[in-house]
């Protein structure tokens, strides 16, 4: 089965090797058929303390590695490009 791989904000860098991302989705609402955000937070493992708040990065699924730790950075995902002109 493959792993999941979810993209969200870095909100804190407090914890030692680990990070707490926000993930946002939209989803429609059923009755009123709006799309709606809803967001959730994910403890993620940084082995090296790379990431910084404000930072987007990539998180996938992996091992349990504490009690609340289910998933681990893999990248940083590339931020929209500005035009030069």
């Amino acid at each position: 089965m493959p792993r999941r791989i979810l993209q969200g904000t870095v909100v804190s860098d407090k914890e030692d090797k680990t990070v707490t991302v926000l993930v946002e989705r939209r989803v429609m609402h059923p009755v009123y058929k709006k799309f709606i955000k809803q967001s959730k937070k994910y403890a993620a493992h940084d082995e090296n303390n790379t990431f910084k708040i404000g930072d987007t990065v990539q998180i996938e699924e992996c091992r349990p590695i504490s009690k609340r730790k289910r998933w681990t950075v893999v990248i940083e995902a590339a931020a929209p490009a500005a035009s030069a002109e």
